[in-house]
């Protein structure tokens, strides 16, 4: 191996940060370092498995050397009849399985056109049976999470797949190391909406797109806590775009830390239009500080 010293661009460093994997960046500097993929294991001394994992999460983030080329092949979606389905249903014992799973599952029988798209899982995307089941049970964990009294419709299900194939997912390693991922950024997530006292609801859209940019920039969650402290005090509660340019500043100067931020800005934040502070917005810094 080399031992030369590596630098790493902002952008990649964000990533790494909030994937949360240190296999993950272990081998992002190990292969950065221009040694070859296929001696990490050795190398590194981790197990296979884990190496995996790793190699997915670099490829999910875009920081692998090659690129995955997406399963979704040109031109428009084949257009399966009912005929393909009872053929397919009466022939391939592994298709009938797979729709039989999904069938418990989901919690209901599924009708033809539903059929018709697993049967566009399998033949047009070239997903293996284990990662359609995997992906059903995502799909259905993800609408439990977000509070919906309902198991999510095969339509639901259809665009996540697309989205996988169209991102190279197309293994159990790959799936696996893509919803380890996505639930720690929604642990993360959990924890923004405890810092700015979000209790008894899930985040709208526009809320949850500010959330995630904020765990992109790789902040503590002292950072978050001092930057809705200030945005309290100067709007008079929780001003998401108020917030927001404060952390892109933050981000754009580096103070990605709460020492950092304590010693490098020393810019004053601008008065609101109210300057002043409610009883509610005060006791809610207090709490904030006192967890923090």
């Amino acid at each position: 191996m080399t031992a030369e010293a590596i630098k790493i661009d902002e952008t990649s460093l964000r990533k790494l940060l909030g994937a949360a994997n240190p296999d993950a960046a272990l081998l992002y500097l190990y292969i950065s370092g221009g040694n070859a993929p296929e001696d990490a294991e050795g190398n590194l001394r981790i197990s296979q498995s884990r190496l995996t994992v790793a190699t997915a999460t670099l490829r999910q983030l875009g920081l692998w050397p090659e690129k995955r080329r997406s399963a979704i092949q040109p031109g428009e979606r084949p257009a399966y009849s009912e005929e393909d389905v009872l053929d397919a249903s009466e022939r391939d014992a592994s298709f009938r399985g797979l729709y039989e799973e999904i069938q418990r599952q989901l919690g209901r029988s599924l009708n033809t056109e539903e059929l018709k798209i697993i049967l566009g899982f399998t033949r047009y995307l070239g997903l293996s049976a284990d990662v359609i089941l995997l992906l059903v049970r995502y799909c259905c964990e993800r609408a439990r999470k977000r509070g919906l009294d309902r198991r999510p419709s095969l339509r639901a299900v259809e665009k996540e797949a697309y989205f996988w194939a169209e991102n190279g997912i197309d293994s159990l390693e790959e799936a696996s190391a893509y919803i380890q991922n996505q639930n720690f950024r929604a642990s993360r997530l959990h924890q923004v909406m405890d810092i700015l006292q979000i209790r008894g609801r899930y985040l709208t859209q526009a809320e949850e797109k500010y959330a995630q940019g904020w765990l992109d920039y790789g902040f503590e969650d002292g950072v978050i806590a001092m930057a809705y402290e200030r945005t309290c005090l100067n709007t008079g509660g929780l001003n998401w775009a108020y917030m927001n340019k404060i952390l892109q500043r933050w981000a754009k100067e580096g103070l990605t830390t709460a020492e950092a931020v304590k010693s490098g800005d020393t810019r004053q934040p601008p008065k609101g239009a109210s300057g002043q502070l409610g009883q509610a917005e005060l006791e809610a810094i207090q709490r904030v500080l006192r967890e923090g």
